[in-house]
């Protein structure tokens, strides 16, 4: 099972549940047990393609300059070179949507092994380091491809002109020869499709909107595992990623340096899910994570650590701002 290592038992005075979890989540060296392995490959070949896409949209250049010349000096020349620009953005665009559409279809399995069951959250957590190690990985995809969509409004301004220019059949003389080499319409997006993926990247965090959104239904289409479990499973994580990472021995078991951003990232994502998928959400008094601790941490790391996550709590969490949320908190993260 890799190296597992116990967690020092601490009292959460905040903490509304009765259980200590006393278990070590290698994040490093987890394999899959033979219970896990065909789940396992199977989330494995959709993650296989998560570094070249957050490679493409954290480099994403738009066609900015070619749609405000096309605007600006509607000649077929013009236009038919923004159209033959735009058309292999959006191809990208659909082939980042279209990974939004597998993780709906993997989360939900990953949740089914990680919460059904009689067994306790901390037993699945302790004897599937594997699954929840590839769960931990789509958090942290999750979080880095929102940052970077933030940072990019070209997107929703390529896919706003091949839109309208779809519109306007006269474009489709305009493409060039290398663009009928390079795409063939079938690659494109269908009416249907582009109607979604519009939905799609209109919202601010797209991929963490997919994620809160298949965690919910999971619960609805799953009522034999009570919304507790699934969010017992989620702040346990939370709060195991919390202790390894305010815990110097357990640091001090980290191979690789960039294991502790990765977990600090791990932890910052399980908060703004169950933000969105408790009820009550993360912040109230009652929550079964130490927000307040976890908040302290990451501003106790250097600026460029910490910043894009603190602002993630600050702007893509649900509840922040209710007035259920402890001022001290608040405090914490006014910026």
């Amino acid at each position: 099972m890799g190296k597992l290592l116990s967690l020092l038992s601490r009292d959460d005075s905040n903490c509304c549940t009765k259980n200590k979890y006393d278990v070590f989540l290698d994040f490093e060296n987890a394999q899959p047990t033979d219970a896990e392995r065909d789940l396992f490959e199977e989330v494995q070949a959709v993650l296989q393609d998560s570094e070249s896409i957050l490679d493409e949209i954290q480099f994403y250049k738009g066609a900015g300059k070619e749609i405000r010349e096309a605007i600006a000096t509607p000649t077929p020349e013009c236009q038919a070179k923004a159209w033959t620009t735009v058309v292999p953005l959006v191809l990208k665009l659909r082939r980042f949507y279209l990974f939004s559409t597998q993780l709906e279809e993997i989360v939900p399995k990953i949740l089914l092994h990680l919460c059904s069951g009689p067994e306790p959250i901390a037993q699945h957590l302790d004897t599937q380091q594997a699954l929840v190690k590839q769960f931990a990985e789509i958090l942290e995809f999750v979080l880095k491809f929102d940052e970077y969509k933030m940072k990019t409004p070209a997107i929703q301004n390529d896919f706003s002109y091949y839109r309208r220019t779809l519109q306007k059949q006269r474009m489709f003389d305009l493409e060039s020869e290398r663009d009928r080499e390079d795409s063939s319409p079938d690659d494109r997006p269908s009416p249907e499709e582009a109607y979604k993926m519009s939905l799609f990247y209109a919202n601010a965090t797209p991929m963490l909107r997919i994620l809160s959104d298949v965690t919910s239904s999971f619960v609805k289409q799953n009522p034999h595992i009570p919304l507790d479990q699934t969010t017992d499973m989620l702040c346990t994580m939370a709060r195991v990623c919390l202790r390894m990472l305010d815990t110097p021995d357990l640091l001090a078991q980290f191979e690789r340096d960039s294991t502790a951003l990765f977990v600090l990232r791990v932890m910052t994502g399980l908060l703004i899910l169950i933000d969105h998928v408790a009820p009550s959400g993360v912040f109230v008094k009652s929550s079964n994570v130490d927000v307040k601790a976890a908040v302290k941490l990451l501003k106790d790391q250097p600026a460029q650590r910490s910043e894009a996550l603190l602002n993630a709590l600050r702007y893509t969490t649900k509840n922040l701002n209710q007035d259920s949320t402890p001022k001290q908190i608040k405090h914490l993260l006014a910026v």
